[in-house]
Order: C-alpha cells, then sequence, then structure tokens
C-alpha cells in the first residue's frame, strides 16, 4: 500500500501539483452578515465576529465546502483548509481562543470529505488536503512599539503553544500536509516548525511540509528584513517537502525571487501569487488569463513543482493555470553540491 506522504512526493516528480486560490476572495462573493458567522453556538458571544472566516468553518460549513470544491472541480490537486487566522493569537481578537482546536479539526474534517468525494470520483487524480497555518497577527523578532526597540508582542514559546494546538487539530481533522504559509517574519515559522515537529515525534509519525514566504514589496525582501536566498538558508534545517512564496506581489513581480530560491533549494519548490497588486479599491483586477500568461513564464523555466493563487484568485484562475501546467514538466530539484558552488 502507497502511503500518502509517498504518493504525494510521486505524483509532484512527474507533475506540476495545482494549488488552491484564494479563500478569503470567493467567502467575500457571499453576502455574509454577523448572524452568519455566529450561528446557533455563538449566539451570544459578547463581541462582533463578523470578518472572523476561519469560524464559518462551524457556522457556514456549507460554504466552505462548496468553495473547496470549486476549486477541486477547477483542476486543484490541494485545497487548504480555512484556517489562515486558527491560532490562539489570531482568535484572541474575537476573544475565541477556547475555540482553536475545533475550527481547524473542523475545517480539516470538510476539506478532507470533499477531497475524499474527488478522489472516490476520479481515482486517478487523488486529492490532498493542506493544513493552513497563518503567520499570526504579531512578530516575533521586531518591536511593534517604535519607542521601544526591545519590546515584542509574542514570546517564540507562546507561538509554538499556539501553533501546537493548530497542528494537533488540522492532523486530527484529517490533514495531509501542512502549510506554513505568508510567512514574513521567518522566526515565526520557525516556531511553526518546532511545533510541527515536535507534535511528529509525539505521535511517532511524520507529515508534508511547506513553508511559503512572503516578499513584502519591490526591495525583495521579508518584512523582517530577509532576503530570498536567506529566508531559504533559514528554514532548509527541516526536510521540507517544499518552499516558496506566496501573498504580497503578483506574479511578474514575484518570479526573480522564485527564481532565486528555484537555483538553490533541495525541496520541491512552491508558488501562489495574487491576481496581481490591489487597485486604489483594495480589489484584484488581474484577470485568469493575464495571470496565466505570467505564470506560464514561470513554468517555461522550470521553476516550480507547486502551483496556485493567492489574493484575488478564483477557481476561473485556477482552471487556467492547470491547463497551462500540463503543457510543462515540473522543476527539477538540483543536488545539494550544486546549490554552494
Amino acid at each position: 500500500m502507497v502511503m500518502k506522504n509517498d504518493l504525494l512526493k510521486e505524483i509532484a516528480n512527474k507533475r506540476i501539483l495545482i494549488l488552491d486560490g484564494a479563500m478569503g476572495t470567493m467567502i467575500q462573493r457571499y453576502p455574509l452578515e454577523e448572524p452568519d458567522f455566529r450561528g446557533e453556538d455563538f449566539k451570544n458571544h459578547p463581541y462582533p465576529l463578523k470578518g472572523n472566516n476561519d469560524l464559518l468553518s462551524i457556522t457556514r460549513p456549507d460554504i466552505i465546502k462548496a468553495i473547496h470544491a470549486e476549486y477541486f472541480q477547477a483542476g486543484a490537486d490541494i485545497v487548504e483548509t480555512n484556517t489562515f487566522s486558527g491560532t490562539t493569537i489570531a482568535q484572541a481578537d474575537y476573544h475565541l481562543e477556547n475555540q482553536v482546536y475545533r475550527l481547524n479539526y473542523e475545517s480539516a474534517k470538510i476539506a478532507r470529505e470533499v477531497a475524499d468525494e474527488f478522489t472516490v470520483r476520479e481515482p486517478q487524480k487523488p486529492r490532498f488536503v493542506a493544513g493552513s497555518m497563518g503567520p499570526t497577527n504579531k512578530t516575533c523578532s521586531m518591536s511593534p512599539n517604535v519607542n521601544d526597540p526591545g519590546f515584542r508582542a509574542v514570546t517564540f514559546d507562546e507561538l509554538v503553544t499556539a501553533y501546537t494546538e493548530q497542528v494537533n487539530g488540522l492532523l486530527d481533522g484529517g490533514a495531509d500536509l501542512l502549510l506554513i504559509e505568508t510567512v514574513f517574519d521567518t522566526l515565526n515559522a520557525k516556531a511553526a516548525l518546532y511545533a510541527c515537529l515536535n507534535v511528529f515525534e509525539e505521535r511517532g509519525k511524520e507529515w508534508p511540509i511547506i513553508v511559503s514566504g512572503t516578499i513584502t514589496d519591490q526591495s525583495g525582501r521579508t518584512l523582517s528584513g530577509q532576503t530570498a536566498e536567506a529566508f531559504l538558508i533559514s528554514v532548509s534545517h527541516v526536510d521540507l517537502f517544499a518552499v516558496g512564496f506566496n501573498c504580497a506581489l503578483g506574479a511578474k513581480d514575484l518570479r526573480p525571487y522564485l527564481q532565486t530560491i528555484s537555483e538553490k533549494a533541495p525541496f520541491f519548490v512552491s508558488a501562489y501569487p495574487n491576481a496581481g497588486l490591489p487597485n486604489e479599491f483594495g480589489q484584484y483586477d488581474e484577470s485568469p488569463e493575464q495571470m496565466g500568461m505570467q505564470i506560464r513564464e514561470f513554468l517555461e523555466l522550470g521553476l516550480v513543482n507547486i502551483l496556485g493563487g493567492c489574493c484575488g484568485t478564483t477557481p476561473d484562475h485556477i482552471k487556467v493555470m492547470a491547463k497551462i501546467a500540463k503543457e510543462y514538466a515540473p522543476r527539477q530539484i538540483p543536488m545539494v553540491a550544486e546549490i554552494y558552488e
């Protein structure tokens, strides 16, 4: 029997894997109000909940299930769980720290059910679930107070504790792999990685991990100041399934940084850029066809193994990506010796 970990790697060696697109963009298509986020379970919660998209996995699972199905239908091999803010640190904004395990478990369970439905329907194209682990809304390596550069809003140990609860919920709910994404502070990501490895040791089993950083602007650096190569080096102590970039930039602007890690990473490489840059209203205007043209350049250069979309992308974007990706072979992982020549 082929284990799922081995199956995922086997497929990635043969073809480019397609990740889904934006969850938030799709949720915004629904006219949701405060009662949708409250449901019955949180009817009497004393604080506003509108905007807490992770909560919809409990109060409106029908919406989350439908979004996953749309992405699988569009050609995605992997969908992300609706858990980008699924830590006690992020949920503290809504005073829902005590719901974190449940949020992650239910989100993974929904995605697992949809993935299994599509796998049964198309056994030649197995579907997978990636447990989404966002960066939280606090940074471990920088002070939020310009007058007190030594101050930290969160500690490494606090991040590890928060991520540990998230990882346990995601794995219990049925996630096939873990995706530490939109990394703007690599120290936060290291805490997430530490949590993952601790949980794996406790369970006596390992799951694939993807780490996806975000280049915040045209400087080519993460928010905490790392270049693309520095980011790669600082997470390469873990035997990752893949490393890459997502968010902040569109495909065109992301290409040079993706090329840097593609040349040196001893892992698979992932990319899921935004649908261009936001306009003055915060909307993303890049059409599936426009984005497809830019994505094609990634593929012609052999830069990626996993391809998807971030902010502003929809099933229509993923459908175009999946179609184009079929024309190209996946990136070949360089020999470790070649990286340091």
